[in-house]
Parts: C-alpha cells; structure tokens; sequence
C-alpha cells in the first residue's frame, strides 16, 4: 500500500473521535464572516424554506435552519402551505420564489403529503437557487467537475474528512447505500477528491468482504448498527450518515454495550426518555476504527452548515463573484 493510502491513525491507537459539532461550528463562523463581507457590497444573502402542513420532526428540522440564518447574518423566509396543498400551488409557491431578488436559495422541506409530485416540485425550483443541491442540472454539473451546489450532507462528509486531516486521494472509500440525497452524491465527492470508490447496496455479494477493503466507509444504508466490527478494516474512518431511533430495550441491549465510550450517558438517557439515537454502524465497531463520527453530534450538524455554506455561494453566484 502506497503512503497516500496508509489509514491516517495507526490501527494500535485509540479510535479518534470526529467532532461534527465543532467543525459545524467553525463552518458558520466562516459562513458568517463571509456574509459581513457581502454586506459592505450591499448584499443580503436570502434563503426560503417551504414547509408544509405539520410535521413535528420537520418542524423542528426547519426552526433550526431559520435560527441558524439570523445567527449568520442570513435573511429567512418561512413559507407554510397547508396539508391539502396541491401540486400546482406548490409549483406557483417555488415560481414566485424563484422571481424573488431576495431569495438566493429555496429549500423544499421534505416529505412533502402524497397528493404533492414531490419531484415536478423539486425540479421547479431554479438550479441555481437549489441550496439543497438535488436538481438534475446540479447533480449533473457535479458529475462533470463543474461549479455546482452539492448536496449538503454528502458535502458535509467531505469537509469532515478534510478538516480532520484524513487522507482522502488514493485511499479506498467504500459507500454503503446508494441514494441520489447522500450515496451517490457522496462517491461523486469523493471521487473528485481522488479516492477509489466502490458504492455498496442491497444487491451487493458478500458485503463485508467489500467493506473490509474500506480504508474511509461512508454508511448511509439507514438500517440501525447495521455495520457491525466484523465488517470493519482495522484502523479505517468510519462516517455514519445514518439517524435511526432505538425505542425497545431488547434493542438497546443489543447495540449498546458498557465498555463503549458514552455507555452510562446512553444508558441514563434511555432510562429517562425511553428512546436514544444509534447510526448505520454500530458502536462497538468503532472501538476498531482509527477514526469515527458519532451519532448524534457527527455528520448531522454539518447538513445546516454546509446549507447556509450553500446559501452564501449562491448569492455569489448569482451575481458573479
């Protein structure tokens, strides 16, 4: 194995944590400056979320982008159609949006209610204007190596591994799922940045035996501690894209073990809320990785970084700087 392979912590060493919380952080702080810096040119970054109906998860989801933009400097419109929002209403919502000086980014909050084409809606919004990044012509700029917005969790992945000094150029990075919001955005990433990349799935022979090979594994497959220490290549970074809720004490037992690292806070919070969140990977596999993103506090924080990240570089865009 070549040097710029070589796993970037020794496989003998404490399994490193990667700390999305504080590169969430230091992203806003840049996004920030660079907001203030607009402002001496006369311009206000804007970014519109539609959220329709009453979802309490997007709800949440939403409130936190809104209060992420008034903490940056960015303006923020909340638009609140109702659950019996059409398709066409939708499509007049995103048409005015996209008309607006104001609005540089337009976010469509998703799921949208099943009388709503959730695609015809998404591919409405103007790609230069779709912080979210899920346009055709975005993911095809992206393919392409050309300027375009990404997807905000698979970019967040990137400058996780990035700012965490892993070597990403010739390592081999498997992708566990191959959705168009975080697997294939993510291998696209990464091979931009010159990785050898192998996207896994359902369909995918002897699984573990691919995963083994992995030098930096990226799950996103939502299946919860799916990716169990077996799997693991000794001494790789693991990124857990996956959210998954743990409800029954069957499976908490199951998961969680006390010789990982946050054992007795996961156990007090299960006691006292009756739920605690695991990811795609499970724990006790990240006590053999060089390095790993936890879950809550990795790869989650950077999806609202990266969309006010993604906000900023529109306005930019937009107008030529």
């Amino acid at each position: 194995m070549s040097s710029d392979q070589t796993p970037s912590h020794p496989q003998n060493s404490a399994p490193h944590l990667l700390d999305g919380i504080a590169i969430a952080a230091a992203i806003k702080q840049e996004v920030a400056a660079e907001v203030a810096d607009l402002a001496t040119r006369g311009i206000r970054p804007g970014l519109a979320a539609v959220l329709v109906g009453h979802n309490p998860a997007s709800e949440i989801y939403v409130r936190s982008k809104v209060k992420t933009c008034e903490q940056l400097g960015i303006f923020s419109d909340l638009i609140t159609p109702p659950d019996s929002v059409t398709t066409a209403e939708m499509l007049a919502v995103v048409a005015d949006l996209n008309a607006r000086d104001d609005i540089d980014g337009i976010l469509v909050q998703l799921p949208l209610p099943k009388q709503v084409d959730a695609r015809r809606v998404l591919n409405a919004v103007l790609p230069e204007k779709d912080v979210d990044g899920f346009h055709p012509a975005n993911t095809g700029r992206l393919q392409q190596g050309q300027p375009a917005l990404a997807p905000c969790t698979p970019a967040g992945v990137i400058e996780i591994l990035r700012r965490s000094n892993i070597p990403i150029a010739g390592a081999n990075a498997v992708v566990l799922g191959r959705s168009d919001i975080v697997g294939k955005p993510a291998a696209i990433l990464l091979l931009a940045e010159n990785a050898t990349v192998t996207i896994c799935h359902s369909k995918t022979r002897d699984l573990p035996a691919v995963t083994r090979q992995a030098d930096i594994l990226v799950a996103a497959i939502g299946r919860p501690a799916f990716v169990t220490e077996d799997m693991i290549n000794p001494g790789a970074t693991l990124i857990d894209v996956g959210i998954n809720r743990v409800t029954h004490l069957s499976d908490f037992t199951q998961i969680f073990q006390p010789e990982q690292p946050d054992f007795a806070k996961r156990e007090k919070q299960f006691a006292e809320k009756g739920t605690t969140l695991v990811g795609d990977i499970h724990p006790s596999a990240f006590l053999k990785s060089g390095a790993y993103t936890p879950v809550p506090g990795g790869v989650g924080p950077l999806t609202i970084a990266m969309l006010m990240s993604n906000t900023v570089k529109a306005a930019k865009m937009r107008r030529g700087i």
